[in-house]
């Protein structure tokens, strides 16, 4: 059998020969996704919104009162 990439492991190629042709699945029912809006799904995001402005504020506070 052919090897893969490092040498140690099966060629990929030969492995997966009898699916590797197939059709990639499109849904019938769903409508393609834009790619703004799936490159959305994966933008950064905070996940703690409001966070450091708390934060800034309990500083503002606390440096007050010293």
């Amino acid at each position: 059998m052919a090897q893969g990439i490092k040498g140690r492991e099966p060629d990929p190629r030969i492995l997966y020969a009898d699916i590797i042709d197939l059709p990639h699945h499109q849904s019938a029912t769903r409508p393609r996704m834009s790619l703004h809006d799936r490159a959305a799904q994966f933008s950064p995001f905070s996940a703690l919104t409001g966070f450091s402005d708390m934060i800034s504020e309990e500083t503002r506070k606390t440096d007050g009162k010293a």
